[in-house]
C-alpha cells in the first residue's frame, strides 16, 4: 500500500465515481432484465471446460455468413445496421481474398473470447471478466462506458450501446451506455452443456455437416479437439499470444 498522502486523497473519490457510474449504467437497464454478474455467472460453471467454436471457411458461402449474422441477430435482438437503428454487431462479415489467385473467403468474426483477454486486462471496473469455462463476458451492472475494453480488443469485436432500447431479450442483457459483445450463446451453454449449439452453428450446420462446429477444448475426446488434431485450425493474430477459443479452418 502507498504512503503517499496525495494518492490517499485520490482513492476514495475515484472508488466513489466509480460506484456512482456503475449504478448510473444499472439505471439505464429495461426493468426486468437481469445483467451477468461475475459471481451469479460463476455459480455452476464447469470449471474443467473450456468452450469454443471451430470455424470451417471453405464450408462456409457468403450466404452463409450472412446468415450466421442473422441467426445472432434474431437469437440476442439486435437489430442491423441500417443508419437509423443500431450499430451493434456481435458478428460481422469479413472478407479475405487471395490476392495471388483471386481466391475469396468469407467468415464470421466474433468475441475470440481469449485465455488472456486485453478487455479485462483494461476494465476499470472489472464488468468484463472472464469465466472459469473460458468465456468472456461483460456485466451490465458495473459496465460504465468508458469503451477501454473497445479500445484493446484486436478483432474490433465489442460495440457500445448508444441508444434507447426496447424489445430486449431475456436470454440477452443490453443497456444503454455499456458495452457487448458475443456471448457464445452462454444461455444456451448453461442450460444444455457440450450439447448446447449456438445460434451462428444452427443457422449453417445442414445435412450433417458442421462448418461451425462448438465443443470443449479441454477434453481432448470431444469432436473439435480431434478435429484439430487431424485438420488443424489457425488463431487469428496468434502473434498477439491470446490463446483465443475460436480457430478457423481454410485460412
Amino acid at each position: 500500500m502507498t504512503t503517499d498522502p496525495d494518492n490517499q486523497a485520490v482513492q476514495p473519490s475515484r472508488r466513489e465515481f466509480l460506484k456512482g457510474a456503475a449504478a448510473v449504467a444499472t439505471a439505464l437497464v429495461a426493468p426486468g432484465i437481469f445483467l451477468y454478474q461475475p459471481g451469479q455467472a460463476a455459480a455452476g460453471v464447469n470449471q474443467q471446460s473450456r468452450w469454443g467454436l471451430l470455424i470451417d471457411t471453405n464450408a462456409l458461402s457468403e450466404a452463409d455468413v450472412d446468415e450466421c449474422v442473422a441467426a445472432c441477430r434474431r437469437e440476442h435482438g439486435w437489430r442491423a445496421r441500417d443508419g437509423s437503428e443500431t450499430d451493434a454487431q456481435w458478428v460481422r462479415k469479413v472478407r479475405l481474398e487471395d490476392r495471388a489467385s483471386g481466391h475469396r473467403s468469407f467468415l464470421p468474426m466474433m468475441c475470440q473470447h481469449c485465455e488472456s483477454p486485453p478487455c479485462v486486462d483494461v476494465c476499470p471496473t472489472g464488468a468484463s471478466f472472464k469465466r472459469a469455462d473460458g468465456i468472456v463476458l461483460v456485466n451490465k451492472h458495473t459496465c460504465i462506458g468508458c469503451r477501454y475494453c473497445m479500445m484493446a480488443c484486436p478483432y474490433k469485436a465489442r460495440s457500445f450501446i448508444h441508444e434507447n432500447l426496447k424489445d430486449q431479450l431475456p436470454v440477452a442483457p443490453r443497456g444503454k451506455g455499456t458495452v457487448e459483445s458475443c456471448t457464445l450463446c452462454v444461455h444456451r451453454i448453461d442450460r444444455d452443456g457440450a450439447n448446447a449449439i449456438p445460434a451462428c452453428a444452427e443457422a449453417v450446420n445442414r445435412d450433417n455437416s458442421k462448418a461451425i462446429l462448438f465443443g470443449d477444448l479441454n477434453d481432448p475426446q470431444s469432436e473439435i479437439s480431434r478435429r484439430l488434431r487431424r485438420l488443424g485450425g489457425t488463431r487469428i493474430r496468434a502473434d498477439l499470444g491470446l490463446n483465443p477459443g475460436v480457430r478457423y479452418q481454410g485460412l
